[in-house]
C-alpha cells in the first residue's frame, strides 16, 4: 500500500512535465530539465531520484529506457541527512506534545524515541502487535522486509505510556488499532477539550498539525524521523551491539544505515578508541617511548 502511494505520488509531479510528450519522445534532456526544475522547487534529491525511478520503470517496460539510460545521471543524494535531538529537546517536545489536543500525540511520540519505530509502523500499530507483561512489541508491516514482523523489547517508559494509554479503551480488541481515528474539539463555556467520533477499527490519518504546532510550543526545529535518529544514535553510543535487529535493518544495509543514523558525537568516539589501549596504557606507554629515544641515541652513537 506504501508502494502505490509513493508512485502515485510520484506521477503527479511528472505528469504537469511529461503529460503532452509521447513515451518514446521522452530524452534525457527532458529527464535532466525535470531534475533542475523539481530542484529549484525545493524538492529533495532522495525525492527526485525517487520520481525519476517511476519515469524508468515506465520506460523499460515499453524497452525504451536503454536508449537515454547512458545520458541520465540520478541526483547525488545525501546518506547523512537526519540528526538526532538533544535531552533537553526531548524534554521540551515532550512538553509540547502534552499540551496538544491531539490526546494520542505524546504516546505516539514517546513511543517513537523509545522504540526507533517508523512513522507508520507505530500510526498502523494494532494492540494484538503489543504484550505489556512481556515488555515486548512486533512490527507489523514495515518499509523494509527484515524490518516487518521484527520483535522489539519495551523499556520501562514504553511499557508505562502504553499502559496508560490502554487505559483510555477499556473494551480494546486485538485487531483495533492502537491510535484509533478521532476528532478534538472544545466543550463548555471554558473550552475544555474533548475527544469524540473515535473509531477503532480505522488509524489515525496522521499527526501533521499537531507535530508542527508541538514543535512550534516547543521551539525544535526536527522532522518526526529524527526521533528514530535519535533512538538509532542513542543505542549506538551506548554500545547496543543489535542495533540493526531493533531498527530492522537487512544485514546488507546495516553497515550504511548505522553511518546514515549514528550520530555519535566526539566523546564516544574517544571511548571507542579506549579499547585499542593496552591493559596498562601508560605505564607501557612510557617504556616503550623511553625504549625509542633510547634506540635512537644508540644509533645516533654508532
Amino acid at each position: 500500500m506504501q508502494t502505490v502511494q509513493i508512485e502515485q505520488a510520484n506521477l503527479k509531479h511528472l505528469g504537469p512535465h511529461f503529460d503532452r510528450k509521447l513515451i518514446g519522445d521522452i530524452e534525457a534532456a527532458d529527464i535532466s530539465r525535470y531534475q533542475q526544475r523539481r530542484l529549484a522547487e525545493g524538492a529533495a534529491t532522495k525525492t527526485i531520484n525517487l520520481e525519476v525511478g517511476t519515469l524508468r520503470a515506465m520506460l523499460r517496460k515499453n524497452r525504451l529506457w536503454a536508449n537515454v539510460q547512458p545520458d541520465v545521471k540520478m541526483l547525488s543524494a545525501r546518506e547523512d541527512v537526519g540528526r538526532a535531538i538533544s535531552q533537553d529537546e526531548e524534554s521540551r517536545l515532550l512538553a509540547g506534545c502534552t499540551a496538544s489536543r491531539s490526546r494520542s500525540l505524546y504516546p505516539a511520540v514517546t513511543l517513537a524515541l523509545a522504540t526507533g519505530m517508523r512513522y507508520s509502523e507505530i500510526r498502523l500499530l494494532r494492540w494484538k502487535q503489543i504484550d505489556l507483561e512481556k515488555h515486548s512489541l512486533t512490527v507489523g508491516d514495515s518499509k523494509t522486509e527484515a524490518g516487518t514482523g521484527r520483535h522489539i523489547p519495551l523499556n520501562e517508559r514504553a511499557c508505562l505510556v502504553l499502559g496508560m494509554w490502554a487505559g483510555h479503551f477499556p473494551n480494546r480488541q486485538p485487531e483495533h488499532y492502537v491510535f484509533p481515528t478521532e476528532k478534538c474539539g472544545a466543550a463548555g463555556d471554558d473550552f475544555k477539550p474533548c475527544v469524540y467520533a473515535t473509531d477503532p477499527s480505522v488509524p489515525i490519518g496522521d499527526w501533521k498539525e499537531a507535530w508542527e504546532a508541538a514543535k512550534e510550543r516547543a521551539k525544535v526545529a526536527c522532522r518526526f524521523h529524527d526521533l528514530r535518529h535519535t533512538a538509532c544514535t542513542r543505542m549506538l553510543e551506548a554500545g547496543v551491539s543489535v542495533v540493526a535487529t531493533i531498527m530492522g535493518w537487512s544485514p546488507s544495509t546495516a553497515v550504511r544505515m548505522a553511518r546514515r543514523y549514528g550520530h555519535i558525537g566526539q566523546a564516544a568516539q574517544r571511548e571507542a578508541v579506549k579499547a585499542l589501549n593496552g591493559a596498562n596504557s601508560e605505564s607501557d606507554g612510557a617504556q616503550n617511548w623511553a625504549q625509542f629515544q633510547a634506540g635512537r641515541v644508540a644509533a645516533l652513537v654508532n
